[in-house]
């Protein structure tokens, strides 16, 4: 199974409810499209819940990395929320823990924007 992403409003954050997988191919480009397409419509402050993520590989990292990228130059925020044990290991072996802002309670994370 591909990555099944659901978009929330609260307040000015949007909040994407990652489950599944996002790995090379369909996962990772839906994640892709769903970017670009909140930033093309001014959503600048994204939260990205990974809590039900069962499964990332290096692509789906690289998409982290891309989306990261592609809100910052639009003058936004992606912070990620509830990492699994797996993507917390694999940020820090990447050393892209430094990168991201990482929230384990959505509240906080929500009041960091």
């Amino acid at each position: 199974m591909s990555a099944k992403l659901i978009t929330r409003q609260v307040g000015d954050v949007t909040v994407i409810d990652a489950v599944g997988r996002i790995t090379l191919g369909e996962g990772s480009s839906v994640f892709r499209e769903t970017i670009k397409d909140l930033v093309s419509k001014g959503n600048k402050n994204i939260l990205l819940n990974l809590a039900e993520v069962s499964y990332i590989d290096s692509s789906g990292i690289g998409e982290l990395v891309s989306g990261f990228t592609s809100v910052s130059n639009a003058g936004g925020n992606l912070k990620l929320l509830k990492l699994t044990k797996r993507i917390q290991d694999l940020l820090q072996i990447t050393k892209l823990y430094t990168v991201f802002e990482v929230f384990d309670d959505e509240a906080k994370a929500l009041a960091s924007f």
